[in-house]
């Protein structure tokens, strides 16, 4: 009885591994893969049957890797044409097959059972545990067929370790049965060491994030910022439009009051035709365009919501850090400084931006200063805030001076937020 149940629990675990490392590969997605891998694995069972019956289990057990593993590998990947993939997806069937193996020990054991229950327990479960794999873990296997080759590597090193510990320590030799405190602590110092592992690369996936994070609100700021200009462009077109349309009738109205000798009327006309014109201009702070842009749309933007804004300060035409860093910095800088007014706005309290900057051996020096309502909460020096999409702006500003190794400065005097820059 007991040479047929482990007869019959060693085909079932070659049927498991094979299905499973078939799945993991993908090589069960076409009815011409399935009928391929039905017959790759019944030359294998053929195979370890003819071993079985010219020697002993035994030496199958010594040269399994030789008749069931090595072809399996060359069958999967003849089909897939992905080598490693096919050896991980071997080796990682080949660690969930413990799993069979630990319930039913874990059976025998509480039931006071011998080996035979305990093969009972591994047929019993080997469906179940294979269509649960099938559907909740195959799934998600085969889609890091797609990642970069590092990702690959590091996902079978932990079904790789596990062979090659398996086969040395109880296939080969009784190294872990016999208690050998090396063996026994070996798979948790591997476990333990792939944890630590993950959290390092965790860590690193955390940080790529937050900088495509950054990066992403940038872009978002330079894309506000562009078509806030393109918006102004478009008003002063129309405005111009305006005008030539109305040229006319503003010429006529001219030449009456000349003709009627209304010189002080004409000139009053004129006047205020170029005042008019003139509003609709970019407003001029300094030789650099960038900042003029960016300041005119923000005091545009302050007179409509009722906020002043005090610009001083004088920036040249060419500086060393680029129009886009600095029409985020300046760009994220105001918006953080507006929207703190707007609050006093609302409330009915007039509230004043005071805007600073110029540039002095090659470094461009910047600063904000506007009223803040309620407390702030500062950690490592920089202000935070648990409102979803608040605090990306300062974490912009931080990485753009970070990256130009310049100085960045947060704080809050006499009720006043203060921001200061040096780049």
């Amino acid at each position: 009885m007991s040479y047929w149940l482990f007869l019959l629990d060693g085909i079932a675990v070659s049927v498991f591994g094979s299905v499973l490392s078939a799945s993991f590969c993908d090589c069960l997605s076409t009815k011409r893969k399935r009928l391929l891998v039905c017959c790759c694995m019944s030359v294998i069972l053929l195979l370890q049957g003819l071993v079985c019956f010219i020697w002993d289990f035994d030496f199958l057990r010594l040269i399994y890797p030789l008749v069931a593993h090595l072809p399996l590998i060359l069958s999967l990947y003849l089909i897939s044409k992905k080598f490693l993939w096919s050896l991980a997806s071997v080796l990682l069937a080949y660690l969930c097959c413990q799993l069979r193996r630990w319930i039913a020990l874990l059976t025998a054991t509480l039931l006071s059972g011998d080996t035979s229950m305990q093969s009972v327990v591994q047929l019993i479960v080997t469906l179940p545990l294979l269509l649960f794999l099938l559907y909740f873990v195959a799934p998600s296997v085969r889609k890091l067929v797609h990642h970069p080759l590092k990702l690959q590597l590091q996902f079978a090193m932990i079904p790789a370790l596990y062979y090659a510990f398996d086969y040395l320590t109880v296939i080969y030799t009784d190294f872990l049965h016999s208690g050998n405190p090396v063996a026994v602590e070996f798979m948790p110092f591997v476990f333990c060491l792939a944890y630590l592992l993950f959290l390092m690369y965790y860590h690193n996936q955390e940080q790529k994030e937050l900088q495509l994070k950054q990066v992403q609100n940038i872009l978002g700021v330079q894309i506000s910022q562009s078509i806030r200009e393109i918006n102004a462009l478009r008003e002063s077109q129309a405005l111009a439009r305006q005008y030539r349309h109305d040229l006319r009738h503003h010429l006529q109205y001219l030449s009456e009051c000349i003709e009627n000798c209304q010189e002080e009327q004409a000139q009053q006309y004129i006047a205020q035709i170029c005042q008019e014109i003139e509003a609709q201009k970019v407003q001029r702070f300094c030789e650099n365009e960038t900042a003029n842009l960016i300041l005119s749309a923000f005091v545009g933007r302050a007179e409509k919501v009722g906020v002043e804004m005090k610009i001083q300060g004088k920036i040249p035409a060419v500086i060393t850090i680029s129009d886009n860093d600095f029409c985020v910095l300046l760009s994220n800088a105001l918006e953080n400084a507006l929207h703190a007014c707007q609050i006093f706005v609302a409330k009915g309290v007039s509230s004043t931006i005071d805007v600073q900057f110029y540039e002095r051996d090659g470094k461009l020096f910047l600063q904000v200063i506007n009223p803040c309502s309620e407390e702030i909460r500062f950690k490592n020096g920089i202000p935070v805030s648990d409102r979803t999409d608040h605090g990306i702006g300062v974490q912009s500003i931080c990485a753009i001076v970070q990256r130009y190794k310049g100085l960045y400065t947060f704080m809050v005097q006499d009720g006043q937020f203060v921001l200061r820059i040096s780049v």
